[in-house]
């Protein structure tokens, strides 16, 4: 059972969240870099950061995790960044 840590509610069961896709940096302002972030994204290997959904709560947060290891580095609320 793999189990990762809501901000707000602690440590769940991984089934209980939904999984959003990467954090992206989009220009909303260029319509050709847009449709390049969405579309043709990349698959690093090493840290993510990654959008996730607790779905009891609704709760957003942003998870990093390792993409080979698939080990979840940090989760936190994404207005509130760890040290």
């Amino acid at each position: 059972m793999k189990i990762l840590t809501c901000p707000v509610n602690g440590p769940r069961n991984i089934t209980e969240f939904q999984y959003l896709g990467p954090v992206r940096a989009a220009d909303a302002e260029n319509p050709d870099q847009l449709i390049e972030s969405l579309f043709y994204a990349e698959n690093p290997l090493g840290v993510l950061k990654e959008w996730w959904r607790h779905t009891p709560s609704n709760t957003i947060l942003i998870a990093e995790r390792h993409t080979v290891t698939d080990q979840i580095i940090a989760t936190y609320l994404p207005n509130r960044k760890p040290a």
